[in-house]
């Protein structure tokens, strides 16, 4: 069966509700410390995007996709190229467009169904290393991107593994629910962030004489009185993007109607508390095809998954279960199994 009801996640006691799980990782872990190289790759449209190794193509190598307001910095990031590194994998962490600390060259940002980017990544990597075992990791927004690029790819992507974690499925009913409660306090965090993120955009464009890219993002008129992601995705993505309107982008970004078309071995993990979704985003098991198996856990928060008896002394799961599937599938790979 394709959906577990149980991942075998036990939270922290200590940490024993949605918003805990889901802020400890990001505001009180220590990031760790990977060995990183940075490359940067020219793309298509003159632009550049700037990607994060931790070791090399001789081992099987793993992508990392973050999250929304991420960066290969995040500590969920850094935890997983520690932890995968510690089992035998090399990992490449991209960064979205002007996610790495600077500002890229184009009004062109990212959004949940933009997939050009990790299809670029994954080409550079395959054409350099055609041989090299490959799998990859997406995290919430990131994990959106994955999955609606497996499904769009099917037999095109040779990946031995894939995994997803806390993913807005359904966008529309994840826009909804940040309008509620204690997820306004994300919904708000996130926002300033991006209207920041434009605005430092705008800035660099018009500094580097990019008058024309720089006239696109001023078009988009005052970002201000924007107070939810239906606004924003309204103003800004379909202003940016062939969108009619943001319910054109949720219904055709929305990743759960790919999940029927992915033939990668691919785990997708999910909290049933994840304070930024609701429990109607999880597929049916007559949506997934039978590649997709699907975790839930009673509890976890977003991108949370912390577990540990001690206080202040925690275990982060996901960095435990993740390389445990992919040394499961590329076992079962190169035995010929997969």
């Amino acid at each position: 069966m394709p959906i577990s009801n149980t991942t075998g996640f036990k939270p922290a006691w200590w940490l024993n509700n949605p918003h805990l799980q889901t802020l400890w990782p990001a505001l009180l872990r220590r990031p760790p410390s990977p060995v990183t190289t940075r490359e940067r790759l020219t793309t298509s449209d003159g632009d550049f995007i700037d990607i994060d190794w931790c070791g090399d193509a001789s081992r099987p190598v793993v992508m990392l996709i973050h999250g929304l307001s991420g960066s290969s910095n995040s500590t969920y990031i850094l935890g997983m190229q520690v932890a995968l590194h510690s089992k035998g994998f090399s990992s490449v962490a991209l960064n979205f467009r002007g996610c790495s600390g600077q500002p890229n060259q184009t009004a062109r940002c990212y959004h949940s169904g933009d997939t050009d980017d990790l299809d670029f990544l994954y080409r550079h990597i395959r054409n350099a290393c055609p041989h090299t075992p490959l799998a990859a990791v997406g995290y919430s927004l990131g994990g959106n991107v994955l999955l609606k690029w497996l499904g769009e790819g099917r037999r095109n992507v040779d990946l031995f593994a894939a995994a997803a974690v806390s993913v807005p499925l359904l966008l529309n009913l994840c826009s909804s629910r940040m309008d509620l409660g204690f997820s306004r306090l994300y919904r708000n965090q996130l926002l300033r962030e991006l209207k920041q993120y434009i605005h430092l955009k705008h800035k660099h464009l018009q500094t580097m004489g990019h008058a024309k890219e720089a006239d696109m993002l001023r078009k988009l008129g005052d970002l201000s009185p924007i107070r939810s992601f239906w606004q924003y995705d309204d103003r800004v993505i379909a202003g940016l993007y062939p969108f009619r309107d943001v319910h054109d982008y949720y219904a055709k970004s929305s990743s759960r109607q790919y999940l029927k078309d992915i033939l990668t071995p691919t785990l997708v993990i999910h909290a049933l508390d994840d304070p930024f979704m609701t429990p109607q985003v999880i597929p049916s098991v007559e949506e997934l095809s039978p590649a997709v198996h699907v975790e839930l856990a009673r509890s976890g928060g977003h991108v949370g998954f912390v577990a540990g008896n001690i206080p202040g002394r925690p275990r982060y799961w996901l960095e435990e279960r993740i390389p445990y599937f992919f040394l499961q599938q590329l076992e079962s790979r190169l035995n010929g199994s997969g």
